[in-house]
This record gives structure tokens, sequence and C-alpha cells, in this order.
């Protein structure tokens, strides 16, 4: 999508408002011993308060309103019976629509104090974000994105996740451009415009640089035991500073 009036940016602002509630209260309320599920019908309540539309729930037909990810799960989590522990890596991803705009939201976090190891993987997957925010103005690569990440996410010790991307958002979910991706990608010639809008998402890991699908046919985890870290904010490209519509 590019935003061309006020009346479609105040439309992704207004969605982006509502998944940074849901996300953030999500995030406030995972603590040692709640469920995954009971954390999903906190999400279900306040997508119906807002009038708003859990996006994997009505698209794709996803068993939860929110994907909830623990430890060795990446990605599209399925929230249900799973307690949290303290000392867990935990990832709240959600995405919806209001009015026909769409937003994409998430953050990886840990419950409690006793994780350094984990704590310090998402201090530096939020330095890896910053680093990859930067190059998001209108007029330059899209490549110039990944090649930021991956090197500032090498630089710390880590590695990137390559077979989970950002992607294009606003009308649709999933809008031009299809990839945004966490590592350099030579043969991706797209320049960012004005007014693009875009699900920004890098994927730091331990040591994984691939995730795997599960056999309930959702969930994405590593096979090598790796953690997996990631913030997602929806942005509109301008030619100064982007715009976060999620945050």
């Amino acid at each position: 999508m590019i935003v061309r009036t006020e009346e479609e940016r105040q439309g992704l602002m207004k969605i982006g408002k509502i998944l940074a509630e849901i996300r953030d209260t999500l995030v406030k309320e995972t603590k040692p011993g709640v469920t995954t599920g009971e954390l999903d019908e906190l999400a279900k309540e306040l997508f119906e308060k807002h009038g708003a539309i859990s996006a994997p729930k009505e698209l794709f037909d996803f068993p939860g309103y929110s994907c909830i990810s623990v430890n060795e799960e990446v990605a599209h989590g399925i929230p249900g019976k799973r307690v949290i522990e303290d000392g867990d890596l935990v990832n709240i991803d959600v995405s919806g629509s209001k009015d026909g705009y769409f937003a994409d939201t998430g953050i990886s976090f840990v419950v409690g104090d006793s994780n350094k190891f984990l704590e310090k993987l998402c201090k530096a997957t939020k330095e890896v974000f910053d680093e990859g925010l930067k190059k998001f103005k209108a007029g330059g690569k899209l490549s110039n994105v990944g090649r930021a990440v991956h090197n500032s996410a090498r630089k710390r010790g880590y590695t990137v996740i390559t077979n989970l991307t950002g992607h294009g958002v606003g009308h649709s979910l999933r809008d031009k451009p299809d990839h945004v991706h966490n590592y350099y990608e030579p043969r991706d010639r797209t320049l960012l415009k004005d007014g693009m809008v875009i699900a920004y998402e890098p994927f730091v890991s331990t040591n994984a640089e691939e995730a795997y699908q599960l056999d309930d046919g959702w969930t994405l985890a590593t096979n090598d035991g790796s953690f997996v870290a990631q913030i997602e904010h929806t942005i509109i490209v301008t030619k100064g500073q982007p715009i976060i519509v999620t945050e």
C-alpha cells in the first residue's frame, strides 16, 4: 500500500493503535502460571471491544486471535494449554484490520528476570531492529534494510532467520513488496517509495538460520534448540524518518 491521503494515514494509525494496545496488554499479562490460551482469550475480548478483526483468525482460520510462541517456537504459535514459566522467551504477534486497513506487530520478551542469556538476545534484537529502521527512507534500496539487519546481528554474535521476512501491508495483510529480507539480497532492486507501508520484522537467532513448520501445521520452530527473538512494527516510509504505526 502507498499512503496517498490523510484519510488513509488516519485509517492505518487507528488500527495500529488498536493492535499496539492488544500487544502491550498481552505482554503485561504474561506472567508465570498464565496459559497462552488465557492470553488469547484476552486478545479476543480486546478485538471485540474495538470492533476490529483478527487477521489470522479471519483470513486463515488460525486457531487463535493472536500468535503466541514460547521458547523454541519462532512464530505462529497456537494459543492453548501451555503454561508460561519464569524465564520463558515469549513472542506475542498481533495482526488485524478495521475499516479495511490492516497492520501487523509483535515483540519477544523474557518473563521475569531470571534469564540473562535471553534478555541479552532481546536487547540485541531491539538494536538490530533500530539499525534496519534507519534504512527506511524514500528513494533508498529495500535491500539495504536486510544488509543492515544481517550485519548488525552478526556483529553481536547472532544470526538471522532467512526464510521469514517482513512484507507490505495496508489494504491487505500482505501487500507489495512481498518480502523484506533480513539479509542482503542483491537481486532485490525494489526502491522504497514515499508512503509505502511495511510490516518490518527482523528475526534474530542464537544460531539457527531457518525455521521449520511443526506437525500442527502452523507453528514454526528451530530444529537445533536455538532461540529466536523478533520485533515487528508496521511503518510508513517517508522522505525522512519512518512513521511507526504500531508504537
